[in-house]
């Protein structure tokens, strides 16, 4: 009998070795796929999952393959994908799979690739994408429960899932396809805890026609909130994190394969903060540790690519996301290696199964660069205006069915001495003119709704421009409605006369989109170009000619704040403040011979010139140039004749840390003191700070913001005080280090926005191991109406 186990042994191991990647032929058999009690098993063997997060929407389809080949060269046998909702769904009750929304045609080339498929269908995705991915027409009904089981919510959301399913169930392991396995949901556990809202979009999966285990993912401290016995379960986390959030796992599922959901090799980026990355050799030994003890992981991002048109999203309280997704991933925005791409390779080479080999990378595609020319036509915005809407108040712009792009307010001021406007909020920038001559800006990131007004001696046309950027992505504020939000009031420096609402508007609606793009009536512009010669916000129109195409990099720093568009493909959004300042441009978008450019600037150019560039610009901020930069309270905090509603130590470990006052208490203005940290050293440092309502639950920050502190590490790191605010467990505050660093206590203010009745706070430490230093041991909480002797920037 001996002499027939070493060939039936190697039988087995070839055989696993050929399932390890997916058959390429056109009638691929049908596989099984599931979940033992120890490890992934893939017809029947075992199989780690080494996977990375790709998004579709991010690439140029042209381009799809290559990212693929890409994926598989670093060593990846299985790419992880969103799916985006609005992506498909636009239009209520309209799908779109088709061109650079056809799914389908991806996981057949991911398959093509030798690369497994793990999908991610939502209904919500987060991602940094607009809304999530959540369809911008759920928020046009005033008190809709999104991600509830809200009918007006949970309808809509289990038919496109089981529209999902008509379109990839066809490509499910178990009938020949590469996908292995479907989430359900996106980090449920750190917005609710509804069991039942799980049950209901897994039953819809289910009705789709999926067969595959389904899963859910979520923070370490989130997998309680929602867990379900019929979900399998994995857990996100960073660099250093691995062993305590698999520890944490395991005490839910104690059963099973351990699998991280997504792993961080470095962050993604806002506008005016500073590029994110992540050095190669913590990440290649956390791979290398988790490959070791046969746990599966997927690597977010692989390649992050670029969020093109305007569905870059943003982070809370309001911080909109650059359109490049680079990511600082082991695959660069243009499909580069990196060396964190060469330092995973070199771990995945270590942990091949038996006959399985890493291919080489394919060719780089070409990289052109383009002489610098001048856009010489130009298109005002406020002389561009299509028919407007009449309404008595205005309203946000989902009410006039417009989904996102620039919208205008256009009323009549009467004659009357100085004084301010102010509205109760515009998102998410408005500038304001009076006869169309510039008179200031609104700005959500500061919530700064107020703008100065001089006296006018006749009736003044009044226009307020204003910019949707994406909306929110995470958390409750993704319910984010555009445009102003009334009322509208102008009070008189004076005080001759009560505040007065402005009513009787024009509202005139503009998308952005190819209809509105085609009506704009253009001037040819004199050189040489001095100043802006329309007035207020504008388009800007140029062509050059190319002898070859490749890849490039727009220059756009001689640019203020706007969207470009090329050839018809809109590139994203682009800002002077940085730190991103070039935007990429596929090869395949670009013609031999005349290309169009169009650029839409609601600043102002300060030349109105571009070039294309052999290599990015990611990391230049440039905050001197930010129209309306934000500042933090003046004076000294003080708490002097207040006792702490709060005071007490938190433990060292990177959990939630719920802790109730003693009675309920009331205040608008809330400060967090800390005393001294676990590790001794001078500084602090915060993931998240919520506050408890009276019955334990977790507040909304909606209309939160940091008033101020007394220390935030802003050159070294982004350890900006708003961090603690995001809902992103993988940032946090941190007080200044270094020659800087001022010794305890170290307070951050929080402006709630209103006076709120408040039952107690909850803590995250920042995450990571239990050596980070910098983590809150003894603190205070302090509550009051009044600012703590701080005087708010007006």
């Amino acid at each position: 009998m001996r002499l027939f186990t070493l060939p039936l042994l190697l039988l087995v191991f070839l055989s696993a070795a050929f399932a390890a990647t997916p058959p390429v032929s056109a009638a691929a058999p049908a596989h099984s796929f599931s979940i033992g009690t120890e490890d992934f098993l893939l017809d029947g063997q075992p199989f780690v999952i080494r996977c990375g997060e790709l998004h579709f929407p991010r690439v140029a389809p042209e381009y799809w393959r290559h990212r693929l080949q890409m994926c598989r060269a670093m060593g990846l046998n299985t790419v992880c994908v969103y799916l985006f909702w609005n992506f498909h769904e636009w239009e209520e009750g309209r799908y779109d799979w088709s061109g650079p929304a056809d799914v389908a045609e991806f996981c057949r080339l991911a398959q093509a690739e030798g690369l497994w498929v793990i999908l991610r269908p939502g209904p919500y995705s987060c991602a940094e994408w607009e809304m999530g991915g959540l369809p911008w027409w759920l928020v046009k009904q005033d008190d809709i429960g999104l991600r509830t089981t809200d009918p007006r919510f949970l309808t809509p959301a289990v038919k496109f899932l089981k529209e999902v399913g008509r379109v990839l169930a066809p490509q499910q392991v178990t009938r020949g396809g590469p996908l292995l396995m479907v989430q359900v949901e996106n980090e449920y556990g750190s917005f609710g805890a509804d069991t039942a809202y799980m049950g209901a979009l897994r039953q819809a999966l289910l009705d789709g026609g999926f067969e595959v285990p389904l899963f859910a993912c979520n923070p370490a401290g989130a997998i309680p909130n929602g867990l379900r016995d019929d979900l399998f379960q994995v857990v996100n986390f960073g660099v250093g994190a691995a062993k305590k959030s698999f520890e944490t796992l395991r005490k839910y599922q104690k059963t099973g394969p351990l699998m991280n959901g997504e792993y961080y090799p470095a962050w993604f980026d806002t506008w005016g903060r500073a590029h994110r990355t992540g050095a190669p050799d913590p990440i290649a030994a956390d791979l290398d540790v988790m490959l070791t003890q046969r746990h599966s992981f997927s690597i977010y991002m692989a390649h992050g690519g670029t969020s093109f048109g305007l569905w870059a999203g943003a982070d809370r309280p309001f911080r909109p996301d650059t359109s490049s997704y680079d990511y600082d991933a082991p695959i660069s925005e243009a499909g580069w290696g990196t060396p964190k791409f060469d330092a995973i390779r070199e771990v995945f080479a270590r942990h091949l199964q038996p006959g399985e080999t890493i291919p080489a990378p394919p060719p780089a595609n070409p990289v052109i660069t383009i002489p610098a020319f001048t856009l010489s036509e130009t298109a005002a915005v406020l002389a561009n205006l299509p028919e407007p809407v009449a309404d008595r108040t205005p309203r946000t712009m989902e009410f006039y069915d417009q989904s996102r792009g620039v919208i205008v307010y256009r009323t009549t001021l009467p004659a009357g001495p100085a004084g301010t406007l102010s509205v109760k909020a515009a998102h998410d920038f408005a500038w304001v003119f009076l006869d169309g001559r510039p008179a200031g800006v609104m700005d959500r990131r500061s919530q700064r709704y107020t703008v100065a007004l001089p006296a006018r001696a006749a009736a003044t046309r009044l226009d307020l421009v204003i910019e949707a950027m994406g909306r929110v992505n995470f958390g409750r504020e993704v319910f984010d409605r555009k445009g102003l939000h009334a009322p509208v009031r102008f009070t008189t420096a004076d005080g001759s006369s009560a505040p007065a609402e402005l009513v009787d508007w024009q509202v005139f609606s503009l998308p952005l989109d190819e209809k509105l793009l085609g009506s704009l009536s253009f001037q040819s512009v004199s050189a040489p170009f001095k100043s802006a010669p329309a007035a207020g916000p504008a388009f800007w129109r140029g062509e050059f000619t190319l002898q070859s195409t490749g890849d490039t990099f727009l220059d756009v720093r001689s640019w203020g704040k706007g969207v470009v568009w090329l050839n018809g493909h809109c590139l994203g959004r682009f800002w002077d403040i940085g730190p991103t300042q070039t935007m990429y441009v596929p090869g395949p978008w670009l013609r031999v011979g005349v290309n169009k450019v169009v650029v839409l600037d609601l600043v102002g150019p300060h030349q109105p010139v571009l070039a294309g560039l052999a290599k990015p610009i990611l990391d230049e901020l440039r905050p001197e140039l930010d129209f309306a930069r934000p500042v933090r309270a003046r004076g000294e905090f003080s708490a002097a004749g207040l006792a702490p509603v709060l005071s007490g130590q938190f433990h060292p470990e990177p959990d939630w840390q719920a802790v109730n006052f003693a009675r309920p208490a009331t205040g608008r203005y809330l400060a967090f003191e800390v005393i001294d940290a676990h590790d001794g050293k001078a500084f602090a440092t915060v993931a998240e700070l919520d506050t408890l309502d009276a019955r334990s639950e977790v507040s909304s920050k909606a209309g939160w913001k940091i008033l101020w502190t007394d220390s935030e590490e802003t050159t070294a790191e982004p350890g900006h005080a708003e961090n603690l605010l995001d809902g992103q467990p993988n940032t946090h505050w941190h007080t200044v280090y270094g020659k800087g660093a001022a010794p305890y206590p170290h307070r951050v203010v929080i402006d709630l926005g209103e006076s709120r009745a408040l039952g107690g706070i909850r803590y995250l430490a920042r995450a990571g191991g239990n050596d980070k230093p910098g983590r809150v041991k003894t603190y205070r909480v302090y509550l009051s109406d009044q600012p703590f002797g701080l005087i708010p920037p007006r």
